[in-house]
């Protein structure tokens, strides 16, 4: 928790240093990712604006990338390489990336996962009443097991989302070379968010192992 919160503390501080940075090309967010989005021949995707600090996100059920409002109507590295990564996500939709696939195969059970995993498990774990119960505490390792497989299989998908961005940034001459770097570590600084949840979770899952396996023995 205290790396997660410090990772995340990081990442808004990098976001503000480099909001305050324009971009070269003067392009707000919303103009970039609508460029990017041509440049790889999709048409069929709506640029939005999103309330929310850092809320952007691209959702393939209904093709749009929504941005925060400091990233639709910015002018900076910040929003240039946030808009370019949340349209990477676009490019992996369109070109059928495979783990983007996968991720999004697995909504409906982690939505599921999600809503009664941990209460499962604390109740399998005697954390409520002060008894167990090992089927109930297997059941709900499984239902934990399906949120940690999906945060492990974001960290690709986040990362190639990125690479995708920055590689259209400089091929397009976008940015210039000290702004790809800048925005490179913007996205640096938001991929290590991923990390740290998916550590988070693993380290949390194999806890809830531990107990089940003390358990049987």
């Amino acid at each position: 928790m205290a790396i997660g919160g410090l990772v995340s503390s990081r990442l808004k501080s990098k976001f503000r240093e480099y909001g305050e940075i324009p971009l070269g090309s003067g392009m707000s967010g919303k103009e970039v990712a609508e460029k990017m989005l041509r440049d790889n021949g999709i048409h069929d995707v709506q640029v939005n604006a999103s309330d929310g600090f850092l809320s952007d996100h691209y959702n393939p059920a209904d093709k749009t990338v929504n941005l925060s409002p400091e990233v639709y109507s910015g002018r900076s590295i910040s929003a240039a390489a946030v808009a370019a990564h949340e349209c990477g996500h676009a490019v992996q939709h369109a070109t059928a990336y495979s783990m983007l696939q996968f991720r999004s195969a697995m909504v409906p059970i982690v939505k599921v996962s999600t809503t009664l995993g941990q209460w499962v498990l604390f109740a399998g774990a005697g954390f409520y009443f002060g008894q167990g119960n090992q089927t109930l505490l297997l059941i709900g390792i499984i239902l934990f097991a399906a949120t940690t497989l999906f945060s492990l299989v974001t960290l690709p998908v986040e990362y190639d989302a990125s690479k995708r961005a920055l590689v259209w940034l400089e091929n397009t001459g976008m940015t210039s070379r000290t702004e790809h770097d800048q925005a490179a570590d913007a996205l640096k600084w938001a991929a290590r968010t991923y990390v740290v949840a998916a550590i988070a979770s693993l380290v949390q899952l194999l806890y809830f192992i531990s107990i089940f396996l003390n358990r049987r023995d």
